[in-house]
């Protein structure tokens, strides 16, 4: 290009487009691990490193078992007999066998009578490569409750900027990362004639390119796996269970006995205005909420928008805008959860001054869930919102539908507002993957449509979550300043 041209506003497009997405989206974090969180290992890597091999070999298992489709998640736990499940968005009740013919599971379910999985679960993600930013935010969820992530990757295989930059998260998360080494397409290496260990040192030579750029897993175990036999990584893994599951249980002891003392409102609350100043924080923090996840709704849409014009096309829509609502849902859960603690602080700290003791934050819990559901309005805050074919919402309730959006189901929540679920409809994967819709111009119109729409319900959804937590803690607030002390 000549000095002083300008540059095509395709090239300027690109280049904003790319420089947009590369950062990396807020991670969301995944609340109290508490002791009756469910260990599990998250099991992750590039394509072709034979990480379902693995699996089956770590399981005892064939592979058919462990196969999912493309973009889905398999989840593991103990049972008496082998079962398989597929929890598809949409549906309230799971499907019997492989999944449902119009789009791919979120999770499939496996069950198993292996003794290993009485320790933990097993969760199997997609191939590194294909993760993105929104799948990438979905394993870090998965991994900081489940505790550990198996990271499997071929001798012949190094790793590149998506691996580096997943482990590189990994490391700042705390969660305990596990390497497994499979010989890869062409086997180990062949010995030199000097006696030197082939598999060591292909063991050791990806060790020392990781910490050339991740060096806080100096620490993390390396584990060649020959095929077939995954002993040493069973070994391994279930020795972390162990003492994972003893430190859970010493940093989260079993709550108390609920106690019913008095506690006195504040001297100076009679005369105040704490009720306008509760309903200024509710309004300020509905103000928050909302902006930090329409932010992320401009982010989901120039990632969308890349991957049409510049990567998989409009084939791809579906399955890259589903993994990014799944993403927003962790984040808008998390999101909302927050705001609604800060909201309970705030209004202990109007009426009672100082912060709440536990057992009294766990009265007060239950007195404003005890206020939604008496109001009924605990049902509306329990949907699903799915997105169709027209670029329109469809909502779904009830704690199935919520129940088949997880790819790592968690213990009983301890919020008081149940998940934020987003999800597509099998319609639109059907639209997107016929030929006669491959246009570029159609997707992108459909896309900042649909994500429009998200966005109206979305905003909506939060809000009313809000209000409906407003209207159950202010009775709560009133009856403790008429009678002088709390009375949760």
């Amino acid at each position: 290009m000549e000095p002083g041209a300008r540059r095509p506003a395709t090239d300027l497009n690109h280049d904003r487009l790319r420089s947009t997405v590369s950062v990396p989206a807020p991670r969301p974090h995944s609340g109290r691990t508490g002791p009756d969180e469910p260990l599990a290992v998250i099991v992750t890597g590039p394509a072709g490193a034979g990480r379902r091999a693995v699996l089956a070999a770590l399981l005892e298992t064939d592979l058919a078992a462990v196969t999912v489709p493309d973009g889905s998640y398999l989840a593991v736990g103990y049972g008496r007999s082998a079962r398989r499940t597929a929890y598809v968005p949409g549906s309230r009740q799971p499907h019997s066998g492989a999944g449902h013919p119009t789009r791919p599971p979120r999770r499939t379910q496996l069950t198993s009578p292996n003794p290993m999985l009485r320790h933990f679960g097993v969760v199997d993600c997609p191939d590194t490569a294909s993760l993105g930013v929104a799948g990438v935010r979905v394993l870090l969820e998965a991994a900081a409750r489940g505790g550990a992530v198996l990271f499997v990757i071929g001798a012949d295989q190094s790793f590149d900027r998506a691996d580096l930059d997943l482990l590189t998260e990994l490391a700042a998360t705390g969660v305990e990362v596990f390497f497994a080494v499979t010989p890869g397409a062409a086997g180990w290496p062949a010995e030199d004639g000097a006696g030197l260990d082939p598999v060591a040192i292909s063991v050791d030579a990806h060790r020392v390119a990781l910490l050339a750029s991740v060096p806080a897993l100096a620490d993390a175990p390396w584990l060649p796996v020959p095929p077939g036999d995954a002993e040493k990584v069973r070994r391994a893994l279930v020795c972390w269970s162990s003492r994972e599951g003893l430190r859970r249980a010493s940093q989260s002891p079993p709550e108390g006995a609920e106690t019913t003392r008095r506690v006195s409102v504040a001297a100076t609350v009679a005369g105040s205005d704490w009720a306008g100043r509760f309903d200024s924080h509710v309004r300020a923090a509905v103000h928050r909420l909302r902006q930090n996840v329409s932010l992320e709704l401009a982010n989901i849409h120039l990632r969308v928008v890349r991957e049409i014009v510049f990567c998989g096309g409009p084939a791809s829509l579906a399955a890259v805008l589903d993994r990014e609502l799944h993403a927003l849902s962790l984040l808008a859960t998390a999101e909302c959860d927050a705001t609604v603690d800060q909201l309970i602080d705030d209004g202990y700290a109007l009426v009672f001054g100082g912060t709440a003791e536990p057992d009294v934050r766990r009265r007060i819990i239950r007195a404003v869930s005890w206020g939604l559901a008496e109001n009924g309005r605990s049902r509306d805050t329990g949907r699903v919102l799915l997105v169709t074919t027209t670029g329109g919402i469809a909502a779904l309730s009830g704690p199935g539908a919520l129940a088949a959006l997880d790819v790592h189901p968690a213990a009983g929540r301890h919020e008081v507002l149940p998940p934020v679920g987003l999800a597509l409809s099998g319609s639109c994967y059907q639209h997107w993957r016929a030929p006669e819709n491959a246009d570029q111009t159609r997707a992108r119109i459909w896309s900042q449509r649909a994500l429009r729409e998200i966005e109206l319900e979305l905003l909506r959804d939060l809000s009313q979550r809000v209000e409906a937590v407003r209207l159950a803690f202010e009775p709560v607030l009133a009856d403790a300043v008429d009678h002088g002390i709390l009375l949760a």
